[in-house]
């Protein structure tokens, strides 16, 4: 099994992580994750094939916008809130909040914001 890798918290480049904030459907990941909770790709991305919603979840970690850890087959992947907050003051906050006002971010197909 391939390990899943992150960057440190220094190591989180803003031009990393605004560009994988930069599409609908990584969006719309990250406003399900800002709940706290731990989520598998099939849950929180339930009507987008899995190689797609595979490669949302891989730039969101190699950006350092989430964490992914396995449990068996399963990957859960959680937002690294600590360390994007730490390293960008404000930044997670006001792009979810910005989701959150855009009603075309809670679309069926995500990509009308």
């Amino acid at each position: 099994m391939k390990a899943l890798t992150h960057p440190s918290r220094a190591g989180l480049r803003i031009e990393s992580v605004l560009d994988a904030m930069a599409n609908p459907t990584r969006l719309r990941i990250i406003d399900r994750l800002a709940h706290g909770e731990e989520l598998t790709c099939s849950t929180t991305l339930p009507d987008v094939s899995p190689s797609t919603a595979s490669r949302h979840w891989n730039v969101l970690r190699e950006a350092g916008v989430l964490h992914a850890r396995r449990e068996g087959r399963i990957i859960l992947h959680s937002l690294r809130r600590k360390d994007l907050d730490a390293r960008f003051p404000g930044l997670l906050d006001s792009v979810l909040a910005a989701v959150r006002d855009s009603p075309a971010a809670h679309a069926v197909d995500g990509d009308n914001l």
